[in-house]
């Protein structure tokens, strides 16, 4: 890869370290705020150091001869978010006193939304520590619909290319410019964040509650202020909420401007939004039955704490509300199915994304047709696009190694003598970005903390697989990305 290139990454790192810095300016308010400037000089030295290896990558200036390729983004991604977690872990090490290894661990949790932590006591935790980790969640989550949106179909790995339809193709019939869908997708991002913050206060948090959950739950993250999560709360409102908020964050950021615009069935006509809402739906009347019977709890009760929980595993949330891996075999075991659904393509939810199921369903519709008519011409359509030979050759390319990197996870982790449990679900649910695991060590009331520190390193790679759809990252293996 040629100088030049190289040089022109580095100057938009350190415009990325920059806007690391400025962010921690919130952390600082809120703990001036709330009058607690015990943890203020951790975010100022964070806030110094970022800025400085910002400067320092950004004084050499941009070479003026020299323009990024569209295959240069894949570098440009990988090393964004790697960067940016080594210089945001800086206050969790300098606040909770806490190994690189863990506050890595935490940060890398929070820009991908995982949401696993090591971090235990968070009710009585700095609210500095606490809001930037909320943060991370929020910037991660704008980041990766930016990735999805722009970077993503040019592996054709992302989705995008089959919702560009009239309601969403920003190439040509709704916006000419790139930088105004990034414009109007971030402007969505903010407008409902502030509403799910306005909800969540309304329905009985705090002020600092209620901002922290709304970043969480718009990003699809599952970082809360309590170690309970969400059953730190006993009100229904704020449980429902948090439901609607994950929903919403894990619809296509594209269809909600292009709704704005004007389109206003955009959302309502998409497949696949229509196949991610069908099977909340049918999801959460089933299995509320099923808690209905088999617990104490009544028919409304037992359909909420179903639906917030089922609606986080799907969406890769990772809030929890109760201990559900102590529900039984069929209930965990169908929690552990969920892990890896995901929510739709071009939202902030992680996992393999409804989409890549619906057209596996049409693909094996239509070779059951061929084997009954086999001389047959059957035309194979998914959301009013014809699936030729590429995409159908990314989806199994990408479905196969989202598989085996789950699979090769798991394995180095019991090599590393955690039981096969922990080992599966947690590899699981780094590469789905879910968030907790099964089990009683990172199950929804444990977390990652006791792991050896070679697990943790682990995981964090299998969570930037995960959150970059493993492709991605893969590219700057092959010797053919470095050759000129």
């Amino acid at each position: 890869m040629a100088l030049p290139t190289l040089r022109i990454i580095a100057f938009i790192l350190g415009i990325f370290l920059l806007t690391l810095a400025i962010s921690m300016l919130f952390p600082m308010l809120t703990l001036l705020l709330l009058e607690r400037t015990d943890d203020l000089s951790a975010f100022l030295w964070s806030s110094l150091i970022s800025a400085v290896g910002g400067l320092a990558l950004v004084i050499p200036g941009r070479p003026a001869d020299a323009q990024l390729r569209p295959r240069d983004m894949y570098l440009l991604t990988t090393a964004s978010w790697l960067v940016v977690c080594l210089f945001a872990a800086l206050p969790m090490v300098l606040i909770q006193h806490i190994s690189y290894t863990d506050a890595f661990f935490e940060t890398m949790s929070g820009i991908t939304t995982t949401g696993s932590t090591v971090l235990a006591g968070l009710d009585s935790a700095s609210p500095g520590l606490l809001i930037w980790r909320s943060m991370l969640h929020w910037l991660g989550g704008i980041g990766f619909i930016g990735m999805a949106v722009a970077i993503l179909p040019l592996l054709r790995v992302g989705g995008m290319r089959l919702f560009q339809t009239e309601s969403s193709d920003w190439g040509e019939k709704v916006m000419p410019r790139s930088h105004m869908v990034a414009k109007s997708i971030l402007l969505v991002y903010i407008g409902l964040t502030l509403l799910g913050f306005l909800a969540f206060w309304a329905a009985g948090m705090t002020a600092f509650e209620a901002i922290n959950h709304a970043m969480s739950a718009i990003s699809t993250g599952g970082y809360s202020t309590s170690d309970a999560s969400l059953a730190n709360w006993q009100q229904p409102a704020v449980h429902w909420v948090a439901v609607l908020l994950m929903i919403l964050g894990s619809l296509p950021f594209t269809l909600y401007v292009a709704t704005l615009r004007g389109n206003r069935k955009a959302l309502l006509k998409d497949q696949q939004v229509r196949g991610f809402l069908g099977l909340l739906l049918v999801t959460w009347l089933l299995f509320g039955a099923w808690l209905w019977r088999h617990s104490e709890l009544g028919w409304l009760d037992a359909l909420r704490v179903v639906a917030v929980n089922v609606t986080a595993v799907i969406t890769t949330t990772g809030f929890a509300l109760g201990d559900y891996s102590q529900w039984g075999g069929f209930a965990v075991l169908l929690f552990f199915y969920l892990t890896f659904i995901g929510g739709c393509s071009g939202s902030t939810s992680g996992g393999l994304k409804i989409f890549r199921f619906q057209v596996a369903w049409v693909l094996l519709k239509a070779s059951l047709q061929q084997l009954v008519h086999p001389r047959a011409v059957i035309k194979q359509h998914y959301n009013k696009h014809n699936l030729d030979e590429e995409i159908v050759r990314s989806l199994i390319t990408f479905s196969f190694f989202f598989t085996i990197t789950i699979g090769a996870l798991a394995l180095a982790l019991a090599m590393l003598g955690l039981d096969w449990v922990t080992a599966l679900t947690a590899a699981a649910t780094a590469v789905c970005n879910v968030g907790p695991g099964l089990g009683p060590i990172i199950g929804p009331a444990g977390n990652f903390a006791s792991l050896p520190d070679s697990a943790k390193w682990l995981l964090t790679l299998g969570m930037l697989l995960g959150r970059l759809e493993i492709l991605t990252v893969l590219v700057l293996a092959t010797p053919a990305f470095w050759k000129h």
